[in-house]
């Protein structure tokens, strides 16, 4: 079931880039880290947004890490420079947050820096957290059973979607 079509998703990006713009208009450098590939598609979206109406630098990052085992593998930010983080905000980006988990886990790498803030976005929050996060930024908040999925499609830049399966 078609839950979010692309124009929706846009929209909701745009909601979301001001609401991130009004929390964080006074910060120079606001760092998008998108998680694996559809939470770095979701982070270049909402960075798009972000840098139309900001005034400071927009940074777009892939984080790379593995859900099903955070903790054996490396995670990984492509091209991060850690040396110029002063006056920087972090919004770790993801598609879908079910349990917290992958969110949770994010956070890793960047706890030996200190920065002006760390928050989260992301376009569908299920409500499902047994990890202690907080959602700053959500598309849309959907409450579902354990047994449904939430599948966002971003292969195609110009059809994006979200289903429940």
């Amino acid at each position: 079931m078609l839950i979010l079509n692309d124009r929706q998703i846009r929209q909701k990006a745009k909601r979301m880039a001001l609401e991130i713009l009004e929390k964080n208009h006074e910060h120079k450098k606001i760092y998008f880290l998108g998680i694996n590939n559809k939470g770095f598609s979701f982070a270049q979206l909402l960075s798009q947004e972000v840098a139309k109406l900001h005034e400071g630098e927009t940074i777009l990052r892939r984080l790379k890490i593995n859900p099903a085992s955070p903790i054996e593998q490396p995670i990984v930010i492509e091209n991060f420079d850690t040396d110029d983080y002063n006056n920087a905000v972090v919004i770790i980006t993801d598609d879908v947050a079910n349990t917290g988990r992958t969110l949770f886990y994010a956070f890793k790498p960047l706890l030996d820096r200190l920065f002006e803030s760390i928050q989260v976005a992301v376009l569908v929050d299920r409500k499902h957290k047994t990890f202690p996060i907080l959602v700053d930024f959500v598309g849309l908040s959907l409450s579902t059973t354990f047994n449904e999925n939430i599948l966002a499609k971003f292969g195609d830049p110009l059809d994006l979607s979200v289903h429940l399966e």
